[in-house]
C-alpha cells in the first residue's frame, strides 16, 4: 500500500486520464506502455487502454467502481467492448443532456453522491449502473462534486471547501471516514489530480508534502 507520484502527459492533473477500481485501471490509448505498466504496478492492478468518444479524457467521461462502469453518451460501441472485455463489468451509457459524468458522481462499491444538476432519471441510472443507493448534494455550492471527491472502499478525501456537514453527509452516502485534501500545491479539486484504489493511490507530481500526508490518512493507503 502506498500513495505515489506521477505525471502524464507532462501534467499533474492524472485525475482527468485515468479511472481506477480495485482491479483494473483504464489508461488513454497512445500512452507509452512503460508508463501504463508503472501506474497499473503503482495501484497494483492491470491496464486496460481505451478512449471515451475518441478522446483520451476518461476520468471526466466515465465513473466506476467494482459494481458497473457508467460513461458519457459519447462512449462508442467498441470502447465499451474494449471496457467491458477488460473490467468484466457491464458498461452503460448515462442517457443525459450531459456528458462530463465523472464530474458529477463520485462512487465507491457502498454508495455514491451525485450531482443536483442530472435529470431524475439520470440519477436512476447511476444507482443501476453501479448498484448503489445515490445521495444527490453540492459541496461548497460547487455542483461538480465528482471533480471533488476522490472515493475508495476504504476512505474518501474531499475538498478542503467542503462544510463539516457537507464532510459528514458524504461520509454517510458512501459509508466511509471521509478527511479534506488539497492536490498538486493547492488545488481544491482532488479528482482532478489523485487517482486511487482500497490499495493504493497516485497522486500528480507537484503534490506537497502536508498534502500527502492528508492524502495517504484519508485514504488509508
Amino acid at each position: 500500500m502506498g500513495l505515489h507520484l506521477v505525471d502524464l502527459y507532462r501534467s499533474p492533473n492524472i485525475g482527468i486520464f485515468l479511472k481506477a477500481n480495485d482491479k483494473v485501471v483504464l489508461v488513454p490509448k497512445g500512452i507509452a506502455g512503460s508508463k501504463a505498466e508503472k501506474i497499473a504496478t503503482d495501484l497494483d492492478v492491470s491496464a486496460c487502454h481505451t478512449s471515451v468518444g475518441g478522446t483520451r479524457l476518461l476520468g471526466p467521461l466515465l465513473a466506476m467502481n467494482g459494481k458497473g462502469v457508467l460513461a458519457s453518451r459519447m462512449l462508442e460501441d467498441f470502447e465499451m467492448h474494449e471496457i467491458s472485455s477488460k473490467t468484466g463489468l457491464k458498461v452503460t451509457r448515462l442517457e443525459s443532456k450531459l456528458t462530463a459524468i465523472g464530474n458529477l458522481v463520485a462512487a465507491n462499491d457502498h454508495g455514491a453522491v451525485v450531482s443536483p444538476v442530472l435529470e431524475r432519471h439520470a440519477v436512476e441510472q447511476v444507482e443501476a449502473a453501479l448498484g448503489v443507493s445515490a445521495h444527490t448534494m453540492t459541496i461548497a455550492e460547487y455542483s461538480q462534486v465528482g471533480a471533488m471527491i476522490v472515493a475508495t472502499n476504504r476512505g474518501a478525501a474531499v475538498s478542503p471547501r467542503a462544510s463539516e456537514e457537507e464532510g459528514e453527509a458524504i461520509a454517510k452516502a458512501l459509508n466511509v471516514d471521509v478527511s479534506a485534501s488539497s492536490v498538486n500545491g493547492g488545488i481544491p479539486f482532488p479528482a482532478s489530480g489523485v487517482v486511487a484504489n482500497s490499495m493504493n493511490a497516485i497522486a500528480g507530481y507537484v503534490t506537497t508534502g502536508p498534502e500527502l500526508v492528508f492524502l495517504t490518512r484519508a485514504l488509508k493507503v
